[in-house]
């Protein structure tokens, strides 16, 4: 199957493993993808779509994303997908958006660690989502579907064609599908696919649609063109986004809580090893992000630098904007001076060797590093939203360009009332003449 080339966001393995292990204790009291054969690809342009019943007053909404992508595009495609599913039911239909496991992502390279279908409240506070739109993890979909079937899978994709005339406009038609899909009949005649890992998983049909615009075009076809129960739209980063940085973009992503345990880690390390607290940094957290509503500049911030340092395939993806590890060690220090800071939390996807030079470039760096033991609680994905929670606390933070593991610390940083001058900034690369700093998006209430 032939993939466009993406961006492809880090998550971090990083952190102290017996400050972790100590602190489980008190928390726990609160299939391999296989390829499908080309012989057997289902196109959309050869077969007509089957033939169900109408669909019952509720209705799910599933969706999935290209498997390069990361963690963190991923959390944008999810407010993106909140926001059809708001559109839907101002309507007045009863949709309720059933969230994709995590799994099996091209930044989860920790070894011997069981990473697969990993429910969203492992690494999210569910009450917090349900609190701007249904939502309800997967397994209980298939509880409440009365088993693993999806009616409709709709896989998204570009026209062919491109642009007409060289002019955009929305549009979404039936067409066939461009690349081969990852879905093929199995002797019942049901569609077999990743499904995020649940191999009992199948779908009753299977169609390629081109879509062109942003999420809210999809709404007619859920609500005129097709009429079952339970439709999953893949590749739904196709998609784009209805309101960026407007107020429901905001309320989306300020429902997107962190999962309390994973908070409590970052909290007492802060405590732990950079002399930092809420109460000493002004960032006082509400549980209910309604009312969580804090003056930009509010926020004071711990006594230590926050760094996230992008490496791997960005020193050759971006190697004009991205700095070689000493202009990132002497920017860090220039920062430190500026800012009277003595501490330097770094978040950062550098391999070993990398790590023993940044370790001696600077020997007040201070990192999240889990032992293994921790990791199989955590997940990777708990660990970067642990280094993006501590680094969201910094008194001054710095990121990397076009990242968007440093773009959700942008938002974390907002909400919790930093001043944006705090907030907003990059590294630059060692040659780069014109070095554009990240935009402001201001949280909208």
């Amino acid at each position: 199957m032939a993939q466009r080339v993406v961006h492809v966001p880090v998550i971090f393995i990083a952190a102290h493993g017996s400050f972790v292990a100590s602190l489980w204790s008190f928390l726990l009291a609160f299939a391999v993808f296989e390829t499908v054969n080309a012989d057997d690809v289902f196109s959309a342009s050869h077969t007509a779509m089957a033939q169900t019943a109408a669909a019952r007053d509720l209705r799910y909404l599933l969706y999935d994303v290209n498997p390069p992508e990361g963690f963190n595009l991923r959390r944008d495609v999810y407010i993106r997908m909140a926001s059809l599913v708001k559109g839907l039911r101002k309507s007045g239909d009863d949709w309720v958006l059933v969230l994709p496991p995590w799994g099996r992502l091209y930044h989860w390279q920790s070894p011997d660690i069981h990473q697969v279908r990993i429910p969203w409240g492992e690494f999210f506070s569910l009450t917090s989502l349900q609190a701007n739109v249904p939502v309800i993890e997967y397994e209980e979909f298939i509880a409440e579907n009365g088993g693993p079937f999806i009616d409709q899978v709709l896989v998204l994709q570009n026209y062919a064609e491109g642009w007409t005339d060289g002019k955009w406009e929305e549009k979404v038609d039936e067409r066939p599908c461009i690349e081969k899909l990852m879905y093929s009949k199995d002797k019942q005649g049901y569609y077999r696919g990743w499904f995020w890992g649940y191999e009992q998983t199948r779908a009753r049909n299977v169609m390629c649609i081109s879509a062109q615009g942003h999420a809210s075009i999809m709404a007619p076809v859920l609500q005129k063109n097709i009429t079952v129960t339970s439709v999953m739209l893949d590749r739904a980063e196709t998609l784009l986004h209805d309101y960026y940085a407007g107020k429901d973009y905001w309320d989306t992503r300020r429902s997107m809580v962190f999962a309390k345990h994973l908070r409590l880690i970052g909290d007492d390390f802060r405590a732990k090893y950079l002399n930092s607290t809420d109460e000493k940094d002004q960032t006082i957290y509400s549980e209910d992000w309604t009312r969580m509503k804090a003056k930009l500049g509010s926020a004071k911030g711990g006594p230590y630098l926050g760094v996230h340092l992008r490496r791997k395939d960005f020193i050759w993806g971006h190697r004009e904007d991205v700095p070689s590890l000493k202009g990132a060690v002497k920017k860090m220090h220039s920062l430190m001076k500026k800012h009277k800071l003595d501490k330097v939390f770094v978040a950062t996807d550098a391999d070993e060797e990398e790590l023993k030079e940044l370790k001696r470039l600077l020997p007040d760096m201070v990192r999240f590093e889990p032992s293994i033991e921790d990791l199989e609680l955590l997940k990777d994905g708990g660990v970067a939203i642990i280094d993006q929670w501590i680094c969201a606390h910094a008194r001054f933070f710095i990121g990397t360009s076009v990242s968007t593991f440093s773009f959700r610390i942008h938002e974390e940083r907002e909400i919790l009332g930093f001043d944006p001058k705090t907030t907003y900034n990059r590294f630059c690369g060692d040659t780069e003449k014109e070095c554009e700093q990240p935009t402001h998006w201001k949280i909208v209430f």
